[in-house]
């Protein structure tokens, strides 16, 4: 670690990141390619030096974490706020102090700015470790006054050469949209005000070099862990210099400090890479992976069934009994009872709030099914959706005033259900006991937690918007149950995948990742979340033949293939399966239990793709002594043979045996081919480097279609799965 002047080095395996502390907020000199770890810091940043030029200031504002207008920043800056009668509106601030702590494979530098005018401070925290995060701490140092702020937002530099955006969008059961934009000039933004992390703007956004691929360019991937609203801004500025600001949104008013009180922002998680996309999102990956709470490679993710799609709210205790004995039978591990076993929750218009256990669905209560899952060796799991409540329901007769609405307006409702205010202490503590009861009197492993509507013209409990109050006691509701029930794993769940983000994973083991089971709108879909979210946090269910959300039909082979590479689920009624697809199921969940330890302990990688009608992804050992290569063919191609799919990052000079795995029906997926490539039923050894230079050549497909290819080390003794 090297420390020269105001110039702080933090320096990780392959990435260096330089700040400068001179600026007051400190300011991210670099935030890429590593350095020297002797690099003389006054030396080289001395020849980067930009020039005073006409036309502008005589001083060229810096581009801190928190740029300012006091200074003359061009662009937004990362504060606004003021006191009463508009004062004290553009802080400027002074550094105080700092501190630095160099651990084993992190670094944390801590550094305070104050302004002694408007009387505020802001404490800044950056850590390099797995990844990049930036975290900012404003404090109300006025004895006596508010300030009102409407945004501090992080924000970061990017280099000149970075000049292409990628950004996802979407919508319900079309999550993660790609969507590359010219980052060349003028400024893009997206804002998301639902009260939930969203489909339809999805807090990540890499920038790279024109044209980065999944192992091409630079890239620089940022995410705010942030579950509520939020915002970020994308802008080269006049002077040139680029920049990226992401931050919690806030509807007018809805923050204030009270003297002495702080606010946090959300974290910013950063990951770098010299060489595309797929290393980048390793360090999203990396960074998940080594929290304590992340879910133990020692301990497999439970393949699951859900009972959303074979039942509905019809919970016929015979019918359930006999689903649960179909699912131990195809070696499912965890029964999910979904929507439906509580209150009057025949249909989606009541009983939302009152949770106990309904005697019209379960006249004997859920101890009996319960009973019956477990004696079969399986876990038990329920749906709940405790933020919301139905104003048909017992609990909204009782508390109207509960909900999250404005007084004197007519509320909107959505999916026949409002927000209960969780920020109203007494609302906050009917729903943890009402959980805390449901956990302790049933032996249930696993809550599947749900969030069906956005918040609309939501105010606290001060009067002012709520969706911030919300959100922390989400994530306080959360934690406690979690702390007294330490072995209870709870999934995020929003409409399918409406609140993914790296917060919500602290308080749960598992994301929803979208409502639509559908393999081919899944294939986008996971692709777009494995950027940032690991496979063994990513709920992926083989559905039914016909899919609920599309109606489109795909064999088993095809869904399979696509829910392999996730946290594997069921969300098929196995009552209404031929006995051929029954076995062909059980023989699916048997191969995933086997490749769960790559699965779901590998990197991520995933392949560019040049004519868009295939989609092809994997996951390497992290030793690369193995991999699980997916090739599907989404569309019809332009060309009768499809292109050849290079793998790069194996190790090169290791020999792979490389087979086809079946899965299923998958032969007839490949009656395209008159001939086969021989290869395809033999199998072959090649090296690493082989298959990144010449790649492998899949065979032609019928479109909504993947084949799948096991790479084991040629040396090791033993028979590849078939």
């Amino acid at each position: 670690m090297y420390v020269a002047g105001v110039l702080i080095h933090l320096a990780g395996a392959s990435t260096s990141v330089v700040v400068d502390l001179a600026t007051g907020v400190p300011t991210i000199r670099h935030w890429g390619a590593a350095l020297e770890p002797d690099v003389d810091l006054d030396g080289a940043f001395a020849v980067t030096e930009r020039p005073i030029v006409h036309g502008g200031l005589d001083v060229e504002a810096p581009l801190s974490l928190a740029p300012e207008h006091a200074a003359g920043f061009p662009g937004r800056p990362g504060l606004a706020g003021h006191r009463r009668a508009g004062r004290d509106w553009s802080a400027r601030f002074t550094a105080t102090a700092h501190t630095l702590d160099v651990g084993v494979g992190s670094s944390t530098l801590t550094a305070t700015a104050v302004d002694e005018i408007a009387r505020l401070s802001i404490v800044t925290t950056i850590v390099l470790a797995e990844a990049l995060t930036v975290q900012m701490t404003l404090t109300n140092l006025h004895a006596s006054e508010r300030y009102l702020f409407d945004r501090l937002d992080v924000t970061l530099p990017m280099p000149a050469h970075a000049n292409e955006l990628l950004q996802f969008s979407g919508r319900w059961t079309r999550e993660m949209q790609p969507a590359r934009t010219p980052f060349t000039h003028g400024a893009v933004t997206a804002e998301n005000r639902s009260g939930r992390t969203s489909h339809e703007h999805v807090p990540v956004l890499f920038v790279g070099t024109a044209g980065f691929g999944e192992w091409s360019g630079e890239v620089w991937g940022l995410h705010l862990a942030w579950s509520g609203n939020h915002g970020w801004l994308a802008e080269v500025l006049p002077d040139g210099r680029r920049m990226v600001q992401l931050g919690e949104l806030f509807h007018p008013g809805e923050m204030s400090l009270r003297p002495g009180e702080t606010y946090t922002t959300p974290q910013v998680i950063g990951s770098y890479s010299p060489r595309g996309l797929t290393p980048a999102s390793w360090g999203f990956h990396r960074s998940l992976r080594a929290r304590p709470s992340h879910p133990s490679i020692d301990r497999p993710r439970k393949v699951l069934i859900n009972t959303w799609e074979a039942v509905y709210f019809d919970h016929d205790a015979d019918t359930l009994r006999r689903l649960a004995d179909a699912a131990a039978e195809v070696g499912i591990e965890r029964f999910v009872l979904d929507d439906g076993w509580f209150g009057s929750r025949r249909d989606d218009r009541s009983g939302l709030g009152d949770w106990w256990v309904s005697p019209d669905a379960h006249p004997d209560g859920l101890a009996p099914l319960i009973d019956h899952v477990r004696s079969l060796g399986m876990d038990f799991g329920i749906w709940v959706e405790p933020e919301m409540v139905n104003p048909d329901s017992d609990l909204f007769r009782a508390h109207p005033d509960w909900a999250l609405v404005t007084p004197g307006y007519e509320p909107v409702l959505g999916r026949h259900q409002l927000v209960l205010n969780l920020a109203i202490p007494e609302a906050y503590a009917h729903i943890f006991d009402a959980l805390d009861a449901l956990l302790r009197e049933h032996e249930i492993a696993f809550v599947k937690w749900d969030m069906n509507r956005n918040h609309v013209h939501g105010s606290g409990s001060h009067g002012a918007a709520g969706t911030h109050e919300q959100t922390l006691a989400l994530y306080r509701l959360l934690g406690e149950l979690r702390a007294v029930h330490p072995t209870v794993e709870f999934e995020s769940c929003a409409s399918g995948g409406g609140r993914i983000d790296h917060e919500i994973l602290r308080y749960a083991e598992r994301v929803w990742t979208s409502d639509s089971n559908d393999a081919l709108e899944r294939q986008t879909i996971q692709r777009g979340l494995s950027m940032f979210v690991p496979p063994e946090l990513m709920g992926a269910h083989i559905g039914p033949r016909s899919s609920h959300t599309t109606g489109r039909r795909h064999s088993l082979a095809f869904r399979a293939a696509t829910a392999l590479f996730g946290h594997l689920g069921v969300e098929w009624n196995l009552l209404s399966m031929r006995d051929d697809e029954r076995a062909a199921l059980a023989a699916v969940i048997a191969t995933h239990k086997q490749l769960r330890p790559l699965l779901h302990g590998g990197d991520v990688v995933r392949f560019d793709s040049s004519d868009g009608a295939t989609c092809a992804h994997g996951v390497y050992a992290r030793d690369r002594s193995a991999a699980l290569i997916s090739v599907a063919q989404l569309t019809t191609a332009p060309s009768l043979v499809p292109m050849p799919v290079r793998l790069p990052g194996l190790d090169p000079r290791r020999r792979y045996r490389i087979e086809r795995l079946h899965l299923a029906d998958a032969p007839a997926a490949l009656g395209l081919n008159r001939v086969q490539p021989g290869w395809l039923t033999d199998g072959a050894i090649v090296t690493g480097r082989d298959l990144e230079v010449l790649g492998i050549q899949p065979p032609a497909m019928h479109p909504e279609s993947a084949v799948l290819f096991h790479l084991t080390d040629a040396t090791a003794s033993g028979k590849l799965l078939g």
